[in-house]
């Protein structure tokens, strides 16, 4: 059952699709973007000032089908054959995070499904 609708060429969410991903021992998946890094989606283990380490991260390299990293977050991608995320890491320490967005299950299965992007 699809939990989307499109009316005049615009589509909508089900309110109850957009509820946040389910947290792992705690943690909840997020979008987090840094200075100098980049962007990366994965389950936010520990913050403290700019630094972040996550758990199960990729790296959002290039994403299409979202017109920003809010959309990515609360939607996902509508264009997953598009978008560039390599390999899940089992941990990142970033530093310089300026952004932190808690995505939802439905954005969260989408970044999952993606294709690992490799050379």
């Amino acid at each position: 059952m699809d939990n989307t609708v499109i009316i005049n060429g615009e589509e909508y969410v089900k309110a109850s699709e957009l509820k946040r991903a389910e947290k792992l021992n705690g943690m909840e998946y997020c979008i987090v973007r840094t200075y100098s890094a980049g962007v990366f989606a994965g389950y936010v283990e520990k913050r403290k000032g700019k630094e972040a380490t996550l758990r199960h991260a990729r790296r959002i390299w290039y994403w299409d089908g979202a017109a920003s990293l809010s959309q990515l977050a609360m939607e996902g991608t509508k264009k997953p054959e598009n978008c560039n995320f390599p390999c899940e890491v089992d941990t990142v320490i970033l530093t310089e995070v300026v952004e932190i967005i808690p995505m939802t299950e439905k954005a969260k299965k989408s970044i999952a499904e993606v294709p690992v992007w490799e050379a």
